[in-house]
């Protein structure tokens, strides 16, 4: 476990401006609640596709089928995606963890129609790259899906891991739940308790079940590798910078 304690020491600054950034002290309204979702969509949506990218790498989703190269992380990675693709929402449904953010953001009255807009046009064969760019956002939201589908791309897949690993919704502290919560009790005609539950269920899985196996997986794929650790190192760092943009553009926008 040593390297991954070089890991985080490494990443230890940026961990902890994200913990303590002002944007979660002036969430304190609905409409506050509305903007962050607005943009922290995107992390929730990349997040997926960082997923994916890594079951593509680490399991075989091809026909026909061979068994992949490291069965300690292809049992790891397929369990990370039955949960965050096929989870249990409040009311019993499967959904992803995307389509349990979505359908919070609706339930609040939140904006989805720009992130609806860009996975439509992606699913009508737009490259995602072009997709991004012309998405009516600041600049910062943009840089941060692209540095993730630019990881994506490279095809390197101990890097994919690490931004993926090191960018979790456990940079969230426990404290913004209170927040919720105190959202709800000023705020009882807007039903908050979709969006409590996610958060609710995402931290849980994230510090008790997800974070180890992210762990065991970096681990695996980091082996005996310096050159692939000091990769990871950078992917995390460079990760958490675009993360504390995102933050910082969310920030802005509650002023608005």
């Amino acid at each position: 476990m040593k390297k991954i304690e070089n890991v985080n020491a490494f990443i230890a600054a940026e961990r902890e401006l994200l913990l303590k950034h002002p944007l979660y002290h002036k969430i304190s309204k609905v409409s506050d609640l509305q903007k962050f979702t607005e943009g922290h969509v995107y992390a929730v949506w990349d997040f997926m596709s960082l997923l994916k990218a890594l079951q593509i790498k680490l399991t075989c989703v091809e026909v026909p089928w061979f068994a992949s190269a490291m069965p300690n992380t292809r049992y790891l990675i397929n369990e990370i995606v039955l949960a965050e693709e096929s989870d249990e929402y409040i009311d019993g449904r499967r959904l992803s963890h995307f389509e349990m953010y979505l359908d919070a953001m609706a339930g609040m009255e939140a904006d989805t129609t720009v992130i609806s807009h860009l996975i439509q046009a992606i699913q009508q064969r737009l490259p995602v790259v072009a997709a991004i760019d012309q998405l009516p956002v600041d600049e910062r939201i943009k840089d941060f899906l692209r540095f993730s589908f630019s990881v994506i791309e490279e095809g390197e897949t101990h890097k994919i891991a690490a931004a993926f690993t090191f960018g979790r919704e456990d940079l969230i502290p426990d404290m913004f739940t209170s927040i919720l919560n105190g959202i709800q009790s000023n705020a009882p005609q807007t039903d908050l308790s979709k969006f409590i539950y996610y958060f609710q269920r995402h931290i849980e899985l994230d510090g008790d079940e997800h974070g180890p196996l992210a762990m065991q997986m970096i681990l695996e794929l980091g082996g005996e590798d310096e050159v692939k650790w000091q990769e990871m190192m950078e992917t995390a760092k460079e990760a958490l910078v675009k993360r504390l943009a995102l933050w910082d553009a969310i920030e802005e926008s509650l002023a608005h």
